[in-house]
């Protein structure tokens, strides 16, 4: 008994802050970028690349939360990452997956018993975006668990990036996720996330988000053209 209290006292499950993002692979940022703005009059901005990942991406900022447009650019260095991998063999145009922010990711770490992973990417202006991360390699495995996400000193957040949206400011209202509750519940920890779970045969995600007076559902939209996006100047990054 004394075991178990010491365990949970010494283990409390850290604050999770806020849904952080919806991860949303595509084959061409461009392409993605002009079919959001004009199927929900959602404005992106250039995010940069992930050199390791052999990623890149666009921001779509909705203030506590945003939605990452993701692109494959350099098939091998993908091809070696987790995270690049989930990306190049996912469904374009489909929510795939998503990040909770926290600010206490060594706890997290701890309580899942799980490393740290530190990440970054160099923005478009050469600055270089830092985080660290726990749970990508399981968030791949199991579809619908988040990874969580700390972004480093002084980052300012993605989501409250400057963006004129031509719909009007647009907020993140909920998420469903097709995962059993009861690892989720235990995955999360303690939280209030706006969030509901249940398991479906097609393993989808519902992300809703509001826009002045109207709710909607981010559905499918084309990913681009059937080859990756591809950038000659990714390994400068």
């Amino acid at each position: 008994m004394s075991t178990l209290t010491e365990r949970a006292t010494t283990y409390r499950a850290p604050d999770v802050l806020a849904i952080d993002h919806i991860v949303l692979p595509v084959t061409n940022l461009a392409v993605a970028a002009a079919e959001f703005e004009s199927r929900y009059g959602l404005a992106s901005i250039e995010g940069g690349h992930h050199a390791s990942w052999g990623t890149a991406n666009r921001i779509v900022p909705l203030g506590d939360a945003y939605v990452e447009l993701v692109a494959v650019v350099d098939p091998e260095a993908a091809a070696h990452a987790t995270f690049g991998t989930w990306i190049a063999t996912a469904t374009p145009g489909q929510p795939l997956g998503w990040a909770v922010r926290t600010d206490a990711i060594d706890a997290v770490g701890r309580r899942l018993g799980l490393p740290i992973v530190p990440g970054s990417r160099a923005t478009p202006g050469g600055e270089l975006v830092t985080w660290r991360s726990v749970g990508v390699d399981a968030a791949t495995r199991e579809p619908g668990l988040p990874f969580f996400i700390q972004w480093g000193a002084g980052v300012p957040f993605p989501g409250d990036a400057p963006a004129r949206h031509p719909g009007g400011p647009a907020r993140l209202k909920r998420l469903s996720v097709s995962v059993n509750p009861s690892r989720l519940e235990a995955w999360l920890g303690e939280h209030h996330l706006p969030i509901s779970a249940a398991p479906s045969p097609d393993r989808r995600m519902a992300t809703v988000l509001s826009q002045g007076h109207r709710e909607y559902e981010l559905t499918a939209i084309p990913g681009g053209p059937g080859n990756v996006e591809t950038s000659p100047d990714i390994r400068a990054h």
